[in-house]
């Protein structure tokens, strides 16, 4: 039994992996709000509506008498983290946490906390993996979740709202959420004029320090909130949520293949030839890294393959988010991601949340249009890219701009020369270290380059 490390905070149960099989334990002090859960038809619902992950129970008989039930949840194929998707991604998983607590309600149960973790992305669209989140309904009660959803919802929707798309990386660093207090001082004055955002950030942030400060007396007075009350607060959280929409912001990236050297034929071209060489090798997954719009992440996930499609531009993602939402595509994920400081493991022991090569690795990777960046605007030498890459995919489709190439030009533009190896002969000489190279092709009307390579001893 190998268990997994972000599962040990949950008195209900963890996650463990046998024989390659993702289960989860459920313990005896969950055993009556598991049975309300599955006899009152909510965990039916919810797998029927693809709003929670299916599973299935397993037999128990191996276990010790401290688990009560084994139940084997469907495994996503990536781990994605909140700090990791654009605005509209985590807007999505807010919505979808609030409609998860309605239906709960109508069954009698309630989300105990409301995780950003609890939300991956499956087919295209979010899904609620904790199936221990539910509690049995106690009449009256107030929502448990409210500080966590809006820690962990509200307050980077409304930062990325009023202040800059950037700003969800903040839950890089708060793993609990982004305190409301920080929030409510980022905010500028005009967000005072938001009678929700007064009261779900500001007021709310009051609040929390207040009773941080408290000796006790005020705290041991229990709070009655009728059940309609309480529907009727997550409407006007839910409303509130669907009314928010990204700040408009002016970015390096988000306009880039209508700023592009290319020749509508070029264009084409290089599409082309990545599509024959993904052909060739026929990869199950596929990591697009700095895929911008995701032009030609779709190459790849029009082939069936199970493409991610990584780019530092938070507009450009949402672009590419709100198109894949479009055309309801299924096996495509775009995701915020700096290639030149990709997410971190943290958390606890820096188990809890895992760094992204711990999480998975692709069968090929794209790096079209990046290596100039990496190299020139970043000083990374060329033989550290390609250990790079070789560390996390076996096989690679990357291209190489030479320095008279425009985009190049641009970059050097504003700072001196100093990158005497950057030549196409020291590129093959480096990458060549690493991989074979089993395809060169020239882009037509440029002097650019497109490699498969595979990766040496594999």
């Amino acid at each position: 039994m190998n268990r997994i490390k972000s599962s040990f905070r949950d008195p209900s149960g963890f996650v463990f992996i046998k024989d390659g099989v993702l289960y989860r334990s459920i313990s005896p002090y969950y055993k009556e709000h598991y049975g309300h859960a599955v006899t009152s038809g909510l965990y039916d619902q919810l797998m029927s509506k693809k709003m929670l992950i299916p599973h299935h129970e397993v037999d128990n008989t191996e276990h010790s008498a401290e688990i009560y039930k084994i139940i084997a949840p469907e495994k996503i194929p990536f781990i994605s983290y909140p700090y990791e998707w654009c605005f509209g991604e985590l807007k999505d998983a807010a919505l979808l946490t609030l409609e998860i607590q309605k239906l709960a309600l109508e069954k009698n149960m309630s989300l105990k906390d409301a995780s950003a973790y609890n939300i991956q992305f499956r087919q295209g669209r979010p899904i609620f993996i904790d199936t221990l989140s539910f509690e049995k309904y106690e009449d009256g009660s107030p929502w448990q979740g409210y500080r966590q959803f809006c820690q962990h919802f509200l307050a980077p929707l409304v930062l990325m709202s009023y202040c800059d798309l950037r700003s969800n990386q903040l839950s890089r660093i708060f793993m609990d959420g982004i305190p409301l207090d920080l929030a409510s001082s980022l905010l500028p004055v005009r967000s005072f004029f938001s009678p929700s955002i007064v009261s779900h950030i500001h007021l709310h942030a009051k609040s929390q320090w207040k009773y941080a400060n408290d000796t006790g007396h005020s705290m041991g007075r229990a709070i009655h909130i009728p059940r309609k009350n309480l529907m009727a607060f997550i409407h006007y959280l839910e409303s509130f949520v669907q009314k928010l929409k990204p700040r408009k912001q002016h970015t390096e990236w988000q306009h880039y293949y209508g700023n592009t050297n290319y020749s509508d034929s070029a264009f084409e071209l290089k599409k082309k030839i990545v599509e024959d060489f993904l052909q060739i090798i026929k990869p199950a997954t596929a990591w697009d890294m700095g895929a911008n719009s995701g032009e030609f992440s779709r190459v790849a996930s029009g082939l069936g393959i199970d493409t991610i499609s990584f780019d530092v531009d938070p507009v450009a993602v949402e672009i590419n988010y709100l198109e894949t939402k479009k055309r309801n595509e299924k096996n495509l994920l775009p995701l915020v991601l700096d290639v030149t400081n990709p997410s971190p493991a943290i958390g606890w022991n820096n188990e809890e949340r895992l760094s992204l090569i711990e999480r998975n690795n692709a069968d090929i990777i794209l790096a079209l249009a990046l290596v100039h960046h990496l190299a020139i605007s970043n000083n990374f030498p060329l033989g550290m890219i390609a250990e790079y890459f070789h560390r996390i995919s076996p096989r690679l489709i990357i291209e190489f701009i030479p320095k008279d190439d425009s985009q190049v030009r641009r970059l050097l533009a504003s700072r001196k020369d100093i990158f005497p190896d950057y030549t196409e002969e020291k590129f093959e000489e480096e990458f060549g270290t690493y991989f074979l190279i089993k395809q060169k092709r020239e882009i037509g009307g440029s002097k650019r380059r497109l490699y498969l390579m595979t990766r040496k001893n594999d």
